[in-house]
């Protein structure tokens, strides 16, 4: 798909939206008075996440005030029409992390077209984790890039490694994956490192060509659209455990491409 409009200014107003971020939740990192919930769904929220996604969406409505935003804590893709624009934001990816001073965690922004024909296409994403010191983001035709401490940005691409036997494997938990637990813990044997790194930042280190092959059996949209279009602009893959390609499914798996159709078939079998 090749996207009518003019990415680089959307790229910018990132940039933006991950200052105006990381500010707010590096600040509350480690903050003693910080307030935890739990929301409906089991999982926790903290008055970080609330704060930082109220922030992008107010900033988003006077930049673009003609998209739509869907985020963790508010919104619903489902109101979005064809030929629409939509922000898919994350405030905290890692809240659990966050919580209990664990640095892997980030501020997730997907910039989604919805097309003609009603289908969806990541078009820019942005990555922020302040307490790794690191961002990473891309944009449809323009490549994946990372910034370390606020340094220059350097391109990014995924690794050539094509034997599993030669292949690094991230994982977030065993947690989830059900029937297919056993599918996974014996691929995880056929690979030579296995790590549990965890949440986007598996995804990102295969981007940069550290790891191979990073999946999670259930996420939603919020959890994927800015890994994704990172993952694709670095050369790699992104799909679902069905191998349906993109974020928009209920689970993610990143690899460098050479390595993907070995492991959902491995997964599937």
């Amino acid at each position: 798909m090749k996207y009518p409009g003019d990415l680089f200014s959307d790229v910018e107003l990132l940039k933006s939206l991950a200052d105006l971020s990381d500010e707010i939740s590096f600040d509350r990192f480690h903050a003693q008075d910080l307030q935890i919930e739990t929301k409906p769904d089991a999982t926790p929220v903290t008055d970080a996440d609330r704060a930082v996604e109220k922030k992008i969406r107010e900033l988003l409505l006077n930049e673009r005030p003609l998209d739509k935003i869907v985020g963790e804590e508010f919104g619903s893709p489902d109101e979005i029409k064809s030929g629409e624009r939509y922000w898919v934001i994350d405030p905290i990816d890692g809240t659990k992390n966050f919580l209990r001073g664990v640095p892997i965690w980030a501020t997730l922004i997907g910039l989604v077209y919805r097309d003609e024909n009603g289908r969806d296409h990541v078009i820019a994403g942005m990555v922020s984790s302040p307490a790794l010191f690191r961002r990473w983001y891309a944009a449809l035709g323009f490549g994946a890039f990372t910034e370390v401490n606020g340094g220059p940005a350097t391109q990014i691409s995924v690794s050539n490694v094509k034997n599993l036997s030669d292949a690094s494997l991230s994982f977030s938990d065993l947690v989830g994956w059900g029937e297919r637990r056993d599918l996974y813990l014996a691929f995880m044997e056929r690979a030579w490192r296995v790590r549990g790194i965890g949440d986007f930042w598996s995804h990102m280190l295969v981007a940069e060509g550290a790891v191979d092959i990073a999946a999670e059996p259930s996420l939603a949209l919020w959890d994927m659209a800015a890994v994704a279009i990172v993952v694709k602009e670095a050369g790699g893959r992104f799909s679902d455990l069905e191998n349906n390609d993109g974020p928009f499914g209920k689970s993610g798996v990143s690899t460098n491409g050479h390595l993907h159709e070995v492991f959902i078939k491995a997964i599937n079998s």
